[in-house]
């Protein structure tokens, strides 16, 4: 992990003489949601209402837990605009107590759904008399569990819709069960970017944009990478990328049972010269692709907006549980047999208006409700008590054990036992700290590595 300091993680920005910074916070708990929520705040930074920018703090914080990410992880996910080495891990208690004692005027929880709904009780608890505008969202394609994670992120005053397809369905869940809709703000990914795809004479190469969790099972995922590599035994002229996620043992935002490197390694007669395994960023990976390939990943969004030539995998079926049924309407759906006979699907103009990419050059202005909306909030004065969804007379039965995870209770005080007390020197800090390390990595070996090989036995 990062080293952990007292001080907040700030951005290279200092304030005006005589003029206020906006200070915002960002928990998240993974790599792919770091990148969303910092990325999101620098978007959300911008221009005001007034159009005068103001200067801008960020303080950076992960929320300790299996998807944590580590270092390396950190300076993969590109520039953020955040001093990566200064931000620090903290658990949802102590995120509370740090929203309690730093006068922050926006908050961004890039975290998965029962996460958001922990905090907004926590922040509710607090009853702070100028609480921050809480703003979150989600991280790409929304193909699951719309409704549950939608509800769990009910209660924030922003929840940002990536294209217009996902605000308008945002909107239909919550009116649907009689939940303030007004929240939901049209805006797009905030980490599309990248010049435009162009041809260079030489240069052709496929990228195969891997999941961690999609597909799960050994087989599928076999098949994946085998006929991968017979694209680059069929063209030994193109350059052939498998881009992975991360590093076995690892963890990203899904889990990753079956790592492609350990697949590989595995794979009957080696990899062929022009196929090779890489990491990084996937912005600097994009600049040299001719060709994106993936069953549904982020990915894909992020190459039709460069208008890089996309296809989205039918091999294993179009269906719920791989996402790539989100991608019906596209044109973007093909198969490795066509891809091998040359074929570069073309993408269909009025899905990709739907879709937030901003293929068209609006990419500019996507952010602009988003902020006037943050603007507006701030502007307003004292904000009112956040009001989720879900209550203990609403959700009796799911409510309590959410937060009970993050140790708050049913009113999202925190536990008794649950802050820790203050440390009293550095031998102290020093013990604590490996305390917390050696738990988080037998934690961590257990769900990437035992849990997995128990499951597979049980598969028996």
């Amino acid at each position: 992990m990062p080293p952990r300091t007292e001080d907040a993680a700030a951005l290279a920005v200092t304030p005006a003489a005589g003029s206020a910074a906006l200070r915002i916070a960002v928990l998240a708990d993974s790599d792919t949601r770091w990148k969303w929520g910092a990325l999101t705040a620098r978007r959300l930074a911008g221009a005001q209402e007034s159009g005068v920018d103001r200067p801008v703090e960020i303080t950076g914080l992960l929320l300790r837990g299996r998807a944590t990410p580590t270092p390396r992880q950190l300076a993969e996910v590109g520039e953020v605009g955040v001093d990566t080495d200064r931000v620090r891990e903290v658990t949802a208690v102590e995120f509370l107590h740090t929203v309690r004692d730093e006068a922050f005027d926006v908050v961004v929880l890039a975290l998965v759904g029962g996460a958001v709904q922990a905090m907004l009780h926590g922040l509710a608890a607090l009853e702070l008399p100028r609480r921050p505008v809480v703003v979150t969202g989600y991280v790409g394609v929304v193909y699951e569990k719309l409704a549950d994670g939608l509800l769990l992120r009910h209660g924030a005053d922003v929840v940002l819709a990536n294209s217009r397809h996902d605000a308008d369905r945002f909107r239909a869940v919550y009116e649907g069960v009689g939940a303030d809709a007004s929240s939901v703000t049209e805006a797009a990914l905030p980490f599309l970017g990248g010049e435009p795809h162009r041809a260079v004479e030489g240069r052709d190469t496929v990228v195969f944009a891997a999941q961690p969790s999609v597909p799960a099972s050994r087989a599928d995922r076999m098949y994946l990478l085998r006929r991968l590599v017979e694209h680059a035994r069929l063209h030994p002229g193109r350059e052939v990328l498998l881009k992975l996620r991360s590093k076995p043992g690892e963890h990203t935002t899904h889990i990753e049972e079956l790592p492609y490197q350990r697949l590989a390694e595995r794979l009957p007669g080696g990899l062929p010269p022009n196929f090779r395994l890489v990491y990084g960023h996937m912005g600097e990976v994009l600049d040299r692709t001719d060709l994106l390939v993936t069953v549904s990943s982020t990915a894909a969004l992020e190459s039709l907006h460069r208008r890089i030539p996309t296809a989205v995998l039918s091999d294993l079926g179009v269906r719920e549980t791989l996402g790539n049924h989100h991608f019906i309407g596209s044109g973007l759906i093909t198969s490795w047999d066509h891809l091998d006979g040359g074929l570069r699907p073309e993408p269909d103009e009025e899905w990709l208006a739907g879709q937030g990419v901003a293929a068209d050059g609006s990419y500019a202005t996507a952010y602009d409700t988003a902020r006037a909306r943050v603007g507006a909030l701030l502007a307003a004065g004292p904000l009112p008590r956040l009001a989720p969804y879900y209550t203990p007379a609403t959700a009796p039965g799911y409510l309590p054990g959410i937060l009970a995870r993050h140790h708050l209770g049913p009113d999202g005080v925190p536990l008794p036992g649950a802050v820790a007390p203050k440390e009293t020197g550095r031998v102290r800090g020093a013990v604590r700290e490996t305390v917390r390390n050696a738990a988080r990595g037998a934690y961590r070996h257990g769900v990437q590595r035992v849990a997995p090989v128990i499951r597979r036995m049980g598969e028996l």
